[in-house]
């Protein structure tokens, strides 16, 4: 099938919103089959294309581009290969590039990634590497052939000197040849919605897809948030705090909490919904079809 076919870039631009959904590479065979079996449950849904990313620090990258390229052979769906510059040199980068082309993945999500020390640690390039995320879009823009998508944050990224900053860096990545974002968790639609007012005063057009994380654990999503710099809001805590110490009610506030804010997205305009899924599908099928049912997507 054409490059031309297999992207979604064109949909993020039109009148109906996509949506997509998310997975993490699994560690072991046992979270692999756990992993397809979700897949399987999600394809039913027909999303608009889904994505496995690279563990944190790098690793895991062997089975994250293979099960990207068996979701391309095995499934109706469309894979988006992500790609980070973690321990990686640039030589390493385009082969990454070139096997996903070979699978017939041409949609790539790049992103600088974390450091090896996690989140907040300091950043190290690998000798032959690279140091910024808009390099890794001018090499995939180099090669040819790819729609290349980057990440967002609203909250801007931790190391960014302002989100202003942070604004023009995402600018500076469209004009490399970057056509779409995805960004980090949020939980705040303002946050979401300041971040496209600062692209667009810039004068860039860059699809920004929102991206959905429900709050099913609260330890785990608040450390989450934490490392990715973004704030567990009040109007939120006040709401899980009193529960969280009962796993079903936190869940079933985080899912309502999550509903909604695809709702106030979709309301505002936002091109599609990402779903962060954690290799699970309950959570996930349960928002969408809610939205669904209400007409949303």
């Amino acid at each position: 099938m054409p490059a031309a076919d297999r992207s979604f870039v064109d949909a993020l631009k039109g009148p109906q919103p996509t949506y997509s959904f998310e997975f993490f590479p699994p560690k072991d065979d046992d979270g692999e089959a756990l992993l397809w079996r979700t897949l399987e449950e999600l394809e039913a849904l027909q999303p608009t294309f889904v994505s496995v990313t690279y563990g944190a620090g790098g690793t895991s990258q062997e089975r994250t581009v293979r099960i990207t390229e068996q979701i391309a052979v095995r499934t109706s769906m469309r894979p988006v290969g992500h790609l980070t510059l973690v321990a990686q040199s640039r030589s390493e980068l385009e082969g990454v590039l070139k096997q996903y082309a070979a699978a017939g993945v041409t949609d790539v999500l790049v992103i600088r990634g974390d450091p090896q020390g996690g989140p907040r640690a300091p950043w190290e390039s690998h000798p032959d590497g690279m140091t910024h995320a808009i390099e890794l879009v001018q090499l995939a823009t180099g090669l040819g052939g790819f729609r290349i998508g980057v990440g967002a944050f609203p909250e801007g990224h931790p190391d960014a000197a302002s989100i202003d900053h942070d604004a023009r860096v995402l600018v500076d990545k469209a004009a490399s040849g970057a056509e779409y974002a995805i960004t980090q968790l949020f939980f705040r639609p303002d946050d979401y919605f300041g971040l496209v007012d600062r692209v667009r005063a810039l004068g860039a057009d860059l699809p920004i897809v929102p991206g959905i994380m429900p709050i099913l654990n609260f330890a785990q999503v608040a450390r989450m948030a934490e490392l990715s710099g973004a704030a567990m809001p009040p109007e939120v805590l006040e709401q899980i705090e009193p529960v969280r110490d009962d796993p079903a009610a936190v869940r079933a506030v985080g899912i309502e909490l999550a509903t909604q804010l695809c709702r106030d997205l979709l309301e505002g305009g936002a091109p599609g919904l990402h779903f962060i899924t954690l290799n699970r599908s309950k959570a996930t099928r349960e928002i969408f079809q809610v939205l669904r049912a209400e007409g949303r997507l």
